[in-house]
C-alpha cells in the first residue's frame, strides 16, 4: 500500500498545480464520472486544511520521527517502530493517547459489538504496555486495583458510538516484577510470550502437542471465542471455521508442494496427488468464496471469532510470534450456509485422507 501511494504522490509531484492535477486525474475516469467527482475534489481540497507534520521523509526513507511519541517518553523500540510505520494503530493509540477506536464491522446491530468476545485479550494487551512498576513491598489488592490504568475505548452500541473506560488486566505473577517493563518488553524469551499468550486464551501447550505447529494458535483462538463468544458458538458454526483453516492448508500445499504440515508421525499422499486433489476441491470452495454470503443473523460468531483472531494477531505481533493468516470470512459464511442444510458439506475433503484426518484432529482437539 505504501509504494502505490507512493507512486500516486511521486505521479502528481509532476504537475504545478492542484487544478491541472485534478485535471490529469479526471482523464482516467468515465465521462460521466468526471463533474461529480472533479466537484468532489475540489470541495475536499478547499476543506483540506494543511498539517504541519512532514510525511516525505516517511516516504522517501521509510521513516517519521514523531514528536508526540517523544513527548510520550516511550522506549526506543517503539520509537523505532513508531518511524518505520510497524506499529498497528491500536498499539499506537493506546499506548500513546490512552484510548483506541474499534472498528465498526458488518453484524446484527441489534446485539452486542462483536469486540466484547476480544475484551479479555485487549485488558492484557493493555497491562503489557501501560503497566506501572511493581515495588519491592507487596502492595494490597486495594492499592494495585487504583494503579492499574485505564483505556478509553470508543466501540459501537446499537447504531450509535459508546465511550468505555477499560481496566488493564493485572498480569499473573510471573509478568508483574520488573524483569519485563515496556523497555525491555522485546527482551522476553519466546516460551516467557508463548506462556502469556496461552495463559491469555485460556489454553495449556500440553493441549496444543498434538496440532501442527503453524495451527496451533489458530486452535487455540478458536478455543477461546468458543468459550468466550455471546452468542454461544453452534456446531455448524465451528465446523464451518475448521473447513476453512483446512482448505487454507490445500492452498499452501497447491502454491507450494514441497511444504507439508501434517501431524506427527503422518505421513501424506504423494505430491502430484495431492496437487490434483486440491485443484478438484478448490471448485467448489471458489464458488462458494465468490458468491454472497446471506446475511444471518447466526452469523454473528463467525464475525467474533475474526475479531478475536485480529486482537491475537495484535498480541501475538507484541509477543513476536508467527501468526498465519487463515481467515476467509466469505467461505465461513457459505460453508455455514450449506452445512446446515447439507451435511454432506463436512465431506469436502473426502478425496484426501489425510486432509479429512487433520480436519477431525483440529475438530476432536476444540470439542474436548
Amino acid at each position: 500500500k505504501r509504494l502505490r501511494l507512493q507512486g500516486l504522490l511521486n505521479w502528481l509531484s509532476q504537475f504545478a498545480e492542484p487544478t491541472e492535477a485534478v485535471e490529469n486525474v479526471l482523464k482516467y475516469l468515465k465521462k460521466h464520472q468526471r463533474e461529480e467527482i472533479r466537484e468532489l475534489l475540489c470541495t475536499s481540497m478547499e476543506d483540506y486544511t494543511p498539517s504541519d507534520v512532514n510525511l516525505e521523509d516517511f516516504f522517501q526513507n521509510g521513516r517519521y520521527e514523531c514528536e508526540a511519541a517523544r513527548k510520550a517518553d516511550v522506549p526506543p523500540w517503539v520509537l523505532d517502530a513508531l518511524a518505520k510505520g510497524k506499529l498497528a494503530p491500536f498499539i499506537i493509540n493506546a499506548l500513546i493517547l490512552r484510548s483506541t477506536f474499534l472498528r465498526v464491522q458488518v453484524e446484527n446491530m441489534q446485539r452486542p459489538s462483536a469486540h466484547s468476545a476480544a475484551l479479555p485479550i485487549r485488558q492484557v494487551i493493555y497491562g503489557l504496555l501501560l503497566r506501572v512498576p511493581q515495588n519491592n513491598e507487596a502492595a494490597s489488592p486495594s492499592k494495585q486495583t487504583q494503579e492499574l490504568p485505564v483505556v478509553c475505548e470508543f466501540d459501537r452500541c446499537q447504531k450509535t458510538i459508546k465511550k468505555t473506560f477499560v481496566q488493564a488486566a493485572s498480569l499473573s505473577t510471573d509478568f508483574c516484577d520488573d524483569r519485563f517493563p515496556l523497555d525491555k518488553l522485546m527482551e522476553m524469551s519466546t516460551s516467557c510470550r508463548q506462556m502469556l499468550l496461552l495463559e491469555t486464551l485460556g489454553v495449556k501447550m500440553s493441549f496444543l502437542e498434538s496440532i501442527p505447529n503453524h495451527l496451533q494458535l489458530p486452535v487455540a483462538v478458536t478455543c477461546y471465542w468458543i468459550r468466550c463468544s455471546e452468542p454461544k458458538v453452534k456446531l455448524h458454526q465451528l465446523k464451518a471455521l475448521l473447513l476453512m483453516i483446512v482448505s487454507g492448508e490445500l492452498h499452501r500445499i497447491n502454491d507450494d508442494p514441497g511444504t507439508l504440515y501434517l501431524p506427527v508421525n503422518c505421513k501424506f499422499e504423494s505430491t502430484k496427488l495431492i496437487t490434483e486433489i486440491a485443484s478438484v476441491i478448490f471448485m467448489p470452495i471458489r464458488v462458494m468464496c465468490s458468491s454472497s454470503p446471506s446475511f444471518d443473523g447466526k452469523d454473528d460468531a463467525c464475525q467474533a471469532t475474526c475479531f478475536c483472531t485480529c486482537q491475537n494477531a495484535i498480541l501475538n505481533e507484541d509477543s513476536l510470534l508467527p501468526l498465519s493468516r487463515l481467515y476467509t470470512g466469505t467461505l465461513v459464511h457459505r460453508l455455514y450456509q450449506e452445512l446446515k442444510s447439507t451435511p454432506s458439506v463436512e465431506n469436502l475433503f473426502i478425496l484426501s485422507p489425510k486432509m479429512t484426518q487433520l480436519y477431525l484432529l483440529l475438530l476432536n482437539a476444540v470439542e474436548s
